[in-house]
């Protein structure tokens, strides 16, 4: 099918968008061991755009890392890294090496394992959805994952052997099952769905704002208000380890289905015309995006506009093909985040700024541009 004559089962691009998406012919599954289609020579020059992401996103780190109250240069960074690393000894002071290695670094990376686990969630669940709108909290599980929060902190639920990531992991699968509940008894198409996770979304927010308003002393309040609005200050290694083991995983998966994601561009009939099980795949995916959201969210808190906005932004770089449109939007996701949370922590020093807030105020235009961008797709 070429691209100049459209059927009713394919999604017209939104303005501005390039459209590449594959031709039905190449998503085929092959049929008596006929040979795969060679690579397009448009996807060459992807290998040296990933190198250049990659390079741009360690150079981020460091440079991130150096910013703050003490004066800490680049070298300074690879130094500690290199000794905490095995390789060699640094010439920094106690003080600064515990500031770059347990204070800057562990922050810096986390943010980067946050910004591209959203982008890549957005990217999925807006292809797997057919929704430019769709973002990682639309299925509520960000809801939940503060609701969780909230019971563990306020009501002292777990007698202290609970911590409040947990609670927050916990609140976050649990959204994630009513979605799929509602949705399953409503039919599964992708707008139940999407409405299942407003209705969960609403629900878990009403219930956080009754636990914070009936229990929550004015101290305990501040700082749940400010862990949902998203936070990295104070994390760890053990954070970062956690979160980005998931980001791998879940990545491997996502990048596994990237055919199966291009011909869900065609519509639900066209992709199971080409062998794909629809529903499958569907759970399959939807459970990947929620278990990553749920680490990120109960590791940093609710940071929203990441994975709306960052997909959009691949997608104009790369086209709509996901093989490189996933790699794409985690590298743009986390030199992204990377940078807002930089900002964030010292913009208004010493005095800091939820990183959600910080997401917003960039997201919020961006949102109205991708409006904008979508009036007249149908």
């Amino acid at each position: 099918m070429s691209t100049g004559n459209r059927t009713a089962a394919e999604p017209v691009p939104a303005a501005g968008e390039r459209d590449t998406a594959p031709p039905v012919a190449r998503l085929a599954p092959a049929r008596h061991g006929a040979r795969p289609a060679p690579a397009r020579h448009g996807a060459r020059p992807a290998v040296p755009f990933w190198t250049g992401g990659i390079l741009l996103l360690l150079l981020s780190v460091a440079v991130a890392v150096t910013i703050g109250p003490a004066r800490i240069s680049v070298p300074d960074v690879f130094s500690a890294v290199a000794a905490h690393l095995g390789f060699g000894d640094s010439d920094l002071s106690p003080i600064r090496d515990g500031i770059i290695w347990n204070l800057r670094m562990p922050r810096t990376l986390l943010a980067a394992v946050c910004g591209a686990g959203l982008a890549v969630c957005g990217t999925v669940m807006q292809s797997l959805l057919r929704n430019p709108l769709a973002d990682p909290f639309v299925l509520g599980v960000s809801s939940g994952a503060s609701t969780g929060a909230v019971v563990v902190v306020v009501l002292g639920v777990g007698g202290g052997a609970v911590s409040l990531s947990a609670g927050a992991f916990v609140g976050a699968l649990l959204s994630f099952a009513l979605v799929l509940l509602l949705s399953h008894t409503l039919g599964g198409s992708t707008d139940r769905v999407v409405l299942s996770g407003v209705a969960a979304m609403q629900l878990f927010s009403a219930l956080t704002s009754f636990v914070v308003m009936t229990s929550a002393d004015a101290e305990q309040t501040r700082g749940v208000l400010f862990w949902l609005l998203g936070s990295l200050s104070g994390v760890g290694w053990s954070e970062v380890v956690l979160c980005s083991a998931v980001l791998a995983v879940c990545l491997v998966i996502c990048l596994a289905h990237a055919r199966t994601l291009d011909a869900f561009a065609f519509g639900q009939d066209a992709a199971a015309a080409l062998g794909v099980n629809v529903a499958r795949t569907r759970i399959v995916l939807l459970c990947t995006t929620a278990l990553l959201t749920a680490a990120l969210v109960s590791a940093a808190g609710a940071i929203g506009f990441v994975g709306l906005v960052l997909p959009h932004a691949a997608r104009a770089l790369t086209g709509s093909g996901h093989r490189r449109l996933l790699p794409v939007t985690a590298l743009a996701g986390a030199v992204f985040l990377v940078w807002v949370d930089t900002l964030a922590r010292t913009v208004l020093d010493p005095q800091e700024v939820p990183v959600g807030v910080v997401t917003a105020l960039i997201g919020v235009p961006a949102f109205v541009l991708v409006l904008y961008r979508t009036r007249s797709t149908p």
